[in-house]
């Protein structure tokens, strides 16, 4: 008796065991459907909301694409804007300092020729002025020449006048003796 106790209780069980799993089989089976199903039904409505969620990106993001360049257009055209008045004024601007430039190169050309001229002019005077102090140095020492020539001729008029018999007083010869 002692080998059937340990069939008879296991078969016993493995068929309660297996009453017990295929009732419950089926309502598990339906519950995983139901679960399947449900899951199923959240996916698919997560799904739409998805789509709608996109959609609803996308218009959006076109939306904010269209303003973004829109107002990129915009600061575009006041960039442009802004840069040809920019332009404008330093057109402007330049053909000012260019006319004031022309006019500046005239002037400095104009005083250009009157410096030569009063260059010229003072080397002229300058000439004049050094002829003319040598002219007076010749004049001074043409002039102490003459006063050292007279000088000499004096001299040696009055060397040869001493030396005369003229200028000589005669000798007068002695008194006689009174005797």
């Amino acid at each position: 008796m002692k080998k059937w106790m340990y069939l008879i209780p296991p078969t016993i069980m493995l068929g309660l065991f297996m009453i017990v799993y295929f009732s419950h089989v089926e309502k598990t089976h339906a519950k995983e459907k139901a679960k399947a199903d449900l899951i199923a039904k959240e996916k698919a409505d997560a799904d739409q909301k998805k789509k709608v969620a996109e959609a609803k990106a996308r218009e959006d993001a076109k939306k904010r694409n269209e303003e973004r360049e829109a107002e990129e257009a915009k600061k575009e055209k006041e960039k442009a804007d802004k840069q040809a008045a920019n332009d404008k004024e330093v057109r402007d601007a330049t053909a000012q300092y260019n006319a004031e430039a022309d006019k500046s190169s005239k002037e400095a050309a104009t005083l250009e020729i009157e410096l030569d001229r009063l260059r010229k002019e003072k080397d002229k005077l300058s000439r004049e002025t050094f002829d003319l102090a040598k002219q007076v140095e010749l004049a001074r020492i043409a002039r102490r020449n003459a006063e050292l020539e007279i000088q000499r001729v004096t001299e040696m008029i009055h060397r040869r006048a001493s030396d005369s018999a003229l200028v000589k007083p005669p000798v007068i010869p002695p008194a006689p003796a009174k005797s």
